[in-house]
């Protein structure tokens, strides 16, 4: 997965002006105690990143 179509995909579950305050205050233990932003920051890979955020969200299978 590209970073476009994870932002696109975070802005589609949170709307585009919250996604990105949300990825960079919102902690998830799955990423290592590290925000979303951090971890794409730190080279992990967005594919990854996203399964971290669509179980905290608890969003729909399909959305996986």
């Amino acid at each position: 997965m590209r970073h476009t179509e994870f932002w696109r995909r975070m802005e589609e579950a949170l709307g585009s002006s919250y996604a990105r305050v949300w990825a960079s205050q919102q902690v998830l233990p799955e990423l290592g105690g590290r925000t979303v932003a951090e971890a794409l920051a730190a080279g992990e890979p967005a594919k990854q990143v996203w399964r971290a955020v669509w179980a905290a969200l608890e969003l729909p299978p399909g959305e996986r």
